[in-house]
């Protein structure tokens, strides 16, 4: 079995192991749930086969969590996706700084692209998302385990295996694969806009520094804000951008404009600070 062949089976078995995970914790967590609620095998069944099954939010975030930890354990414990402190080691925290300015930078950018889509993210969907956020506990799920989770295997094992396959003149190709299987896995349009050069982002900083930690960091500090926004400012989950702004269209262009002069300085930043090897 040549490299290429190899390093394709390699990617494609972490993205079934990770589908495979969230069915699985899916199907148990759905069927304590029915048997909870005093439903017989045959309707558990039923349910089952036809994909109806619900749950209430509670257990949904531990559905979420026990996910995210799987994850975590198994890409950690089979070594598919190494774990260093050799950037770290380094005391890179400048870096990281601008890592976080970087993200809260985004924000209102990948917002607006997200409300320029002729497509919006799907209403179950939608609405499976902000019952999450309205529960204390689901920031640990979205906020805290999710982003290790989809670092270690978007980044730590994906991309990973994806670099050592392209050459160092081709590492683009390598990120861009990358990018679009992270934006493909959440399986609809709105979402896929917002991860795609999000996930471009996160994969040019793996590739420099070789470590999943300034991108685990993005991520962190991207769904947090999402979370507190949301939590802080209940009356926008069903508005769109520029209620942000009470409506002003001057107010929203400003504050975009003033979001690329963050995201700007920070690029410049981290590509003198981020130096290959």
């Amino acid at each position: 079995m040549n490299k290429i062949t190899h390093s394709t089976l390699d990617i494609i078995f972490y993205m079934i192991a990770f589908v495979v995970i969230q069915l699985l914790t899916n199907v148990i967590f759905g069927v304590v749930s029915l048997w909870h609620e005093g439903q017989t095998w045959a309707a558990i069944a039923q349910a089952l086969a036809h994909g109806t099954m619900t749950m209430p939010t509670k257990m949904l975030v531990a559905n979420m969590v026990a996910s995210s930890l799987l994850t975590i354990i198994l890409f950690k414990l089979y070594r598919w996706a190494p774990v260093s402190r050799v950037w770290l080691a380094s005391h890179p925290w400048t870096t990281l700084a601008w890592v976080g300015m970087l993200a809260v930078g985004t924000i209102l950018p990948s917002e607006w692209i997200i409300e320029q889509l002729p497509t919006s993210m799907p209403s179950a969907t939608e609405q499976l998302l902000q019952s999450i956020m309205k529960e204390p506990t689901g920031y640990l799920a979205v906020g805290i385990l999710g982003p290790v989770a989809e670092e270690m295997v978007f980044r730590g094992a994906v991309l990973r295996t994806l670099l050592n396959l392209f050459s160092q003149k081709s590492h683009w190709w390598a990120i861009l694969i990358s990018a679009v299987l992270f934006g493909a896995i959440h399986f609809n349009t709105a979402q896929f806009a917002h991860a795609l050069p999000i996930g471009l982002l996160l994969g040019w900083m793996y590739y420099r520094t070789g470590s999943i930690l300034p991108g685990l960091l993005f991520h962190w500090v991207n769904n947090t804000v999402a979370y507190l926004m949301f939590n802080l400012m209940p009356q926008l989950g069903d508005g769109k951008l520029i209620d942000l702004f009470h409506g002003s269209s001057h107010s929203l262009g400003m504050g975009l404009f003033f979001s690329v002069c963050i995201i700007l300085p920070c690029l410049f930043q981290l590509n003198m600070r981020m130096k290959k090897g």
